[in-house]
């Protein structure tokens, strides 16, 4: 069981791990595009190595990437470089508490940030920093690790204190043990982003028991039963509020 998407994870499209992730995406990319008849200005906070970014970048689109990590941007430069999108790709090395100082207000027309509000200080003040760069009209994309899917694991595999500490702990982690400092449950995420300003549109559980299944059966977890399984549970309750992360796009409104 893993709270957040590996990066070598994210750069596979079609796994099922992320199959809703990137249903979720061209959907949008395609609603944008049938209206304005462009490619879209793609802002990428926590990006990594650049897992999301550079197979964006490949459909044309302008990605710019904020991350922290030194190692991870320079794995980003090279990942474009061999997908010969370097010239779509910007890479921006700050944290997402300086998101306001390195990019411009309503300046992307989707903002991803996958598996970064779980490692913030101030998830609401991140939320309205995503909110400020995001155009009107615009979308956000939030993927975070769940709660109660972190709670269930344990209970499965007979851990049954550590899952009662995720439990009743106020923001789902055991104390000194953890390497985030939250975890969420859906209708938590979704308040959290009301506050901001922004709009939820959907909301889909990634990983609903593919994690678990992995852990189990390795070969079996890359197939296309599992990834339809995953597609068809991902906005059903109760399937969704159990999966590994909640997956949530918000859209800034025009006013």
């Amino acid at each position: 069981m893993v709270d957040n998407i590996p990066r070598e994870t994210a750069k596979a499209p079609h796994h099922p791990r992320i199959a809703v992730v990137w249903s979720v995406l061209s959907a949008e990319i395609e609603r944008f595009a049938a209206g304005t008849g462009a490619t879209m200005r793609i802002l990428d906070v926590g990006g990594g190595s650049g897992g999301f970014a550079v197979p964006l970048a490949e459909l044309g689109h302008e990605v710019t990437v904020v991350e922290p990590s030194a190692n991870a941007l320079a794995s980003l430069r090279q990942r474009a470089a061999d997908a010969g999108v370097t010239d779509r790709v910007q890479a921006v090395q700050a944290d997402a508490d300086e998101l306001p100082d390195v990019a411009e207000p309503g300046s992307a027309d989707l903002v991803l940030c996958h598996s970064v509000l779980e490692m913030v200080d101030y998830p609401d003040t991140a939320l309205d920093a995503l909110a400020k760069v995001c155009a009107p009209g615009g979308a956000v994309s939030i993927l975070v690790a769940n709660r109660i899917a972190a709670v269930l694991a344990k209970a499965l595999s007979g851990q049954f204190t550590t899952a009662l500490d995720l439990l009743v702990h106020v923001d789902g982690v055991t104390e000194g043990r953890d390497t985030i400092k939250r975890r969420f449950e859906t209708a938590t995420l979704t308040a959290l982003v009301g506050g901001s300003g922004l709009v939820t549109e959907q909301v889909h559980g990634v990983g609903v028991l593919g994690d678990l299944i992995q852990a189990a059966t390795p070969e079996t977890a890359t197939g296309e039963a599992l990834r339809e399984f995953e597609l068809a549970t991902a906005s059903r309750v109760p399937f969704r509020d159990m999966a590994t992360n909640i997956h949530l796009l918000a859209r800034k409104p025009m006013r």
